[in-house]
């Protein structure tokens, strides 16, 4: 269900300017980290689930905080 939600409105999926550096620091990459975050939540094996005003999308090994209300990436990090 959660997961349906972020797919729905993967348009507005985004990161802050702070976001950007901190996601590609934490997971190692330096793709874009918003495409990136994307593609991972579309995989058939990505969990999210929902605590507090934050979904958790859980893949692969990592884990990618995204805000519930305004769908900014806070933070994504590795197992």
């Amino acid at each position: 269900m959660h997961k349906k939600v972020l797919l729905e409105n993967v348009g507005k999926i985004h990161t802050t300017e702070m976001g950007v550096g901190r996601i590609q620091k934490n997971l190692q990459i330096s793709d874009e980290p918003v495409s990136y975050c994307i593609s991972k939540l579309k995989q058939s094996n990505s969990k999210v689930s929902k605590e507090g005003k934050n979904y958790y999308v859980d893949v692969d090994e990592c884990i990618i905080t995204i805000n519930s209300s305004s769908f900014t990436i806070i933070t994504a990090h590795r197992k």
